[in-house]
């Protein structure tokens, strides 16, 4: 007996000596916030401690407390909210970057406006050399042109103030452009050019080209100053995109985000990736779609596919279609006319024995089929496809494969439930429902509209997962704005588009953190604060899940954390910057 007493006062002993241990000094130890977690098993906490990239304990102040040592960075949120770092699920990555160094003409308020812009840069140019810019809308002008074709208007006022410099502007939706005359000359286009497959050139009643592109046949401009770029070296090449990448990533962690998810890049920028992740100069995750036609993917998936490269820095594995166009541009597949122009229903682009070569291609190399699907047809064809697919490998299901559809944003009533049925992932963005809603309803009518505009919680509610993003540089990269839309579906006159359609607080969040981890098979890694998981964290101003809705727009970034570093602090809150981190 007295035996086993002392063997239970040893064992008693030993637990409580371990019990009153100090734990491990932590590297970073964030304290006195309100932390929301998006892990339900511990869903609000006060402080948390980091040890190298990964975060090793939650919990309230006191306990956390124990991982403080002398070496430990304590960050005192002063009732800050953190929550995991926020993922952009579909934006383009390197078109963010060279937007910077661009023209930004969605301040512009009408076309008077963009030619002056131009102009304006004309005048500091080089003759011959390119001008760039994006973001224009025709829709959003006022006034409208005095003269256009089929609302976009024409180039003779651009071409007046830019006779020595080729311009090509991108529309916002990215799925059209407007052209200048020595642009046009340059790509030789005349009246006898040939509209390409899946695109058109906007002309006149004289059969002259307007200088709007639409769809593919932006590629004959496109193809002009792919020519002038040529001239380039192999290394001005690549400082070029070091460049743009620098300026991606700096903007992406100023709004906040620790992971961009990249629509589709062709090989090249891979490979710089890599080397930019080599050196330590990719500040914060990159996830990629690799975009080639079919036959070169053929070649190069085997090569590109990587996972978690350096330290889970970088990520390529899916593959990027485009079944159809932009709402905005009248490029959207519909499986009706179009309510404002009776003579289309949009446009295919890639073709859809391309896209059922490129399913194969996925199933074969492990890669995710995402396609960009915007009209009701384009997004029905795609669903056919995947599930036809899925038929033939019936060893692998949707939810398994998580295959995606790239915006998803205009859906026939009868499509809805067989995203939650195949499990094919909603990858949408949020900020474009109260973008495009100026226009929704002239191009579809309210009938189609309210069926399938959008539609948030019936998507949800037919078990889809929905992965939210901006598509920037269509859009602006920030989440607070596209969080702010999902949840509010408000416009700038006070409207809000559909309000039943509207996400809870917490949808938002989770299709921010959790669900567009998911949508990259990266939920065990990153997506919730949970112990061993990275430290990705995203610390905000105010409290996005309480703070009045018109309160929500104001919220500011206080610092993004990637992997346990603080890789922005807002300076104007008393922070310093990345760069100095």
């Amino acid at each position: 007996m007295r035996i086993r007493l002392s063997i239970c006062l040893v064992g008693l002993l030993t637990v409580l000596l371990h019990a009153q241990a100090p734990a491990r000094s932590a590297d970073l130890v964030l304290r006195n916030g309100k932390i929301v977690t998006v892990d339900e098993t511990r869903p609000v906490v006060e402080a948390l401690a980091v040890g190298g990239d990964t975060i090793v304990a939650i919990g309230p102040n006191a306990e956390i407390q124990r991982h403080v040592g002398p070496a430990t960075r304590v960050i005192d949120l002063k009732g800050a909210l953190a929550i995991p770092g926020l993922i952009d699920a579909h934006a383009h990555f390197t078109g963010v970057g060279e937007a910077a160094r661009n023209l930004k003409l969605g301040t512009a308020k009408n076309w008077d406006d963009i030619v002056r812009m131009v102009g304006d840069a004309a005048k500091t140019a080089r003759p011959g050399e390119w001008i760039l810019g994006r973001g224009w809308h025709q829709e959003k002008w006022t006034p409208a042109p005095a003269q256009t074709v089929e609302g976009f208007p024409l180039h003779e006022a651009l071409s007046r103030v830019s006779p020595d410099n080729p311009v090509w502007l991108t529309h916002a939706s990215g799925h059209a452009g407007f052209a200048n005359a020595l642009a046009m000359k340059m790509a030789e286009v005349s009246k006898a050019t040939p509209d390409p497959a899946g695109g058109k050139i906007l002309r006149d009643a004289d059969g002259n080209a307007t200088g709007l592109f639409n769809e593919r046949a932006q590629s004959i401009v496109g193809n002009a100053l792919a020519r002038d770029r040529a001239t380039r070296t192999p290394a001005q090449v690549e400082a070029d995109l070091r460049a743009v990448i620098e300026l991606a990533a700096r903007e992406g962690l100023s709004k906040g985000l620790t992971t961009i998810a990249d629509a589709g890049s062709p090989p090249q920028t891979i490979d710089i990736m890599k080397k930019v992740v080599d050196e330590g100069k990719l500040p914060l995750r990159v996830w990629m779609m690799l975009r080639e036609s079919p036959d070169r993917l053929a070649v190069d998936m085997t090569k590109y596919r990587t996972i978690n490269y350096g330290d889970k820095r970088f990520t390529v594995r899916g593959i990027k279609r485009a079944i159809d166009g932009a709402l905005g541009s009248r490029g959207a597949w519909m499986l009706e006319p179009y309510t404002d122009l009776s003579s289309t229903s949009g446009l295919n682009t890639d073709t859809l024995d391309d896209i059922r070569r490129s399913a194969e291609l996925a199933i074969q190399h492990d890669y995710q089929l995402n396609v960009h699907a915007i009209g009701d047809r384009g997004n029905r064809e795609t669903l056919n496809i995947f599930e036809e697919t899925f038929a033939r490998h019936p060893e692998k299901n949707g939810k398994q494969l998580r295959w995606r559809i790239e915006h998803a944003q205009h859906l026939n009533v009868a499509d809805i439930p067989r995203f939650g049925r195949l499990g094919v992932i909603a990858s949408m963005q949020g900020v474009h429902a109260t973008s495009d809603a100026v226009f929704v309803l002239a191009r579809l009518g309210p009938a189609r509209a309210e069926e399938g505009a959008y539609v948030w919680q019936k998507l949800l509610k037919s078990g889809a997962v929905i992965a939210n993003g901006t598509d920037a540089p269509v859009e602006d990269i920030d989440p607070i704005a596209s969080f702010y839309a999902s949840v509010a579906r408000k416009l700038t006159d006070g409207t809000v588009f559909y309000p039943e359609q509207r996400m809870t607080r917490m949808q938002a969040l989770r299709s921010y953190t959790i669900d567009a981890a998911y949508a990259g098979f990266e939920d065990t890694i990153k997506g919730s604060l949970t112990p061993g998981k990275l430290a990705d964290i995203t610390v905000l101003s105010k409290d996005l899940m309480t703070i009045p809705e018109e309160q929500i727009p104001t919220t500011q970034v206080l610092y993004t954390i990637v992997g346990g570093k603080v890789q922005f602090t807002n300076a104007s809150v008393g922070g310093t910057s990345a760069a100095q981190r």
